[in-house]
């Protein structure tokens, strides 16, 4: 799905990499692109509007940087406001006072759940703790062999 999301943005973002200067029809195009991306990614209609709508706005604002090209002052614009719309800053892990912290990921199928138990398993061990990953999909065929195979690369 992010893979996806990232394809369609960059070629969105390529197209005004030629452009001198940000015009109302350069700045319609690239939300529309933006939004069919994000569609197509399966984020929420009412989450899509709002974004685009802040994006619009900020684009066509006079906050726009002079010494940044079109592609850069866009891609600087979308990525403040993902992570505006996904929270702000980031937040740090908070630990169990008495061990062991569990840490649940949940969410679709094919949103990359284990590669991210994976990922986080690797900063973990970075960070001087033991991580033990869980496979608790016994539904899914090989997801606990999956889970063993990012777990060894991790």
């Amino acid at each position: 799905m992010f893979e996806t999301l990232s394809d369609r943005l960059t070629s969105v973002f390529s197209s005004l990499r030629s452009k001198g200067r940000l015009s109302e029809a350069d700045i319609d195009a690239t939300c529309r692109e933006i939004r069919i991306a994000l569609l197509e990614a399966d984020v929420a209609l009412p989450v899509v509007r709002t974004f685009v709508a802040q994006v619009k706005e900020r684009a066509r604002g006079a906050e726009v940087s002079q010494a940044l090209n079109p592609a850069q002052q866009v891609v600087k614009i979308v990525n403040d406001e993902l992570v505006e719309i996904l929270g702000g800053e980031t937040r740090r892990l908070r630990y169990a006072k008495n061990p062991p912290t569990v840490i649940m990921l949940a969410g679709l199928q094919g949103a990359g759940k284990t590669t991210l138990a994976g990922k986080l398993a690797r900063w973990l061990r970075e960070q001087n703790h033991t991580p033990l990953l869980v496979a608790a999909d016994l539904q899914r065929p090989n997801a606990v062999q999956q889970l063993s195979v990012v777990a060894e690369r991790a």
